[in-house]
């Protein structure tokens, strides 16, 4: 019964693994063909840059701390929407989007100080038990 449910387990494990994989990478292939179909731009360079990064970013081993594993998620994801932000300034033509690039510039940068000092400010604790 324990080896049955042990050999459930470890297949159902490798399954979310591979199935993680796979969506990762058919993400890619998709975005690849339809870069390839598309003359590259340097503002095409930079999203693709920048959600690349943010994807790297947000993965990260579980603590088994919600807050702050949210917290240590939530960076990357706020600095992609950031770096996508500075380029539609540097790119983009539409003034009601270039307002609110303007304003996600803004406000996310204070979320992620804030995010990061509230990182800082539970490591110092000493209840601490994990170096993210």
């Amino acid at each position: 019964m324990i080896r049955s449910f042990a050999t459930h387990a470890g297949a159902f494990a490798v399954g979310v693994a591979c199935a993680m994989a796979f969506a990762s990478l058919t993400t890619e292939v998709e975005y690849r063909s339809l870069s390839a179909t598309r003359s590259a731009s340097p503002f095409d360079d930079g999203l693709r840059a920048a959600m690349v990064e943010m994807d790297a970013g947000m993965c990260i081993t579980p603590s088994g701390d919600a807050d702050r594993d949210f917290a240590r998620a939530m960076i990357p994801h706020h600095q992609g929407a950031i770096e996508m932000a500075r380029l539609e300034l540097q790119h983009g033509h539409d003034p009601r989007l270039r307002r609110l690039a303007q304003g996600m510039v803004v406000e996310q940068s204070q979320e992620v100080t804030l995010l990061r000092g509230l990182l800082a400010s539970s490591e110092s604790r000493s209840d601490a038990a994990f170096n993210p």
